[in-house]
């Protein structure tokens, strides 16, 4: 399958540099470059590319406001946002991934790892896995204090969706949620995709930052398990 790429970063330079090396890929082809949020949506909503490389940080609509446009319109939602900062710890990252965003490189990437990267949100993954990201959530979690409806929003998940929503936020994958939770990888899944599907979550980045903005994880914290049968 090809994977078609959408590069959008108000630096020519370095859509030039991500340009050239995508271009070097067999199954990575990109369709469309911006300069800033507003080009950016246009050009997705003209290619429907697979993947949105987007910077944070552009003059004008930034790269936050282009994806929240993103993620808002229906006939997009097979698009998906992968954002490139500059630093570790962003708080615009944060933002990112409550708007939609399905996770975040650095703009130092390595080559191999940038290409893995698309592939992955490309599958319908969120790239949760770099422990950067979890710090940048948890982070400005913490400078926030949770919604006061987050114990409503809760409501609508089981005890069982609550907790495996917890163990999505500790970072753990459907294979380790099953091992923690006596069941099967394909179950932990199910669960997550109910929680998902219930609070409106784009993807498992999205449920990450629910879980800390409605209290149900504290930074530094995970949800407590359930008594095991």
């Amino acid at each position: 399958m090809t994977v078609r790429v959408v590069l959008a970063d108000d630096q020519t330079v370095v859509r030039a540099g991500f340009r050239a090396l995508l271009d070097l890929t067999e199954d990575l082809v990109v369709v469309a470059e911006a300069a800033d949020g507003t080009q950016a949506v246009e050009a997705v909503r003209l290619t429907r590319p697979d993947v949105v490389l987007m910077d944070i940080r552009m003059p004008g609509v930034d790269g936050i406001e282009a994806t929240r446009r993103i993620a808002a319109d229906s006939d997009l939602d097979g698009v998906r946002v992968l954002m490139l900062t500059t630093y570790q710890i962003d708080e615009y990252v944060f933002e990112a991934l409550r708007h939609g965003a399905a996770g975040f490189l650095l703009k130092d990437v390595e080559p191999d790892a940038l290409r893995e990267a698309i592939r992955t949100v490309a599958a319908g993954q969120s790239l949760l896995a770099p422990a950067v990201t979890r710090a940048v959530v948890q982070e400005f979690a913490r400078l926030r204090r949770p919604e006061a409806a987050g114990a409503e929003r809760l409501a609508a998940l089981t005890e069982r969706e609550r907790e495996v929503m917890g163990l999505v936020a500790a970072g753990l994958s459907n294979e380790e949620i099953g091992r923690e939770l006596l069941m099967s990888p394909l179950t932990a899944k199910t669960h997550v995709s109910r929680a998902m599907t219930k609070l409106r979550a784009r993807d498992r980045a999205q449920l990450v930052v629910l879980a800390f903005e409605t209290g149900l994880v504290r930074p530094g914290e995970q949800a407590p398990l359930l008594p095991r049968e």
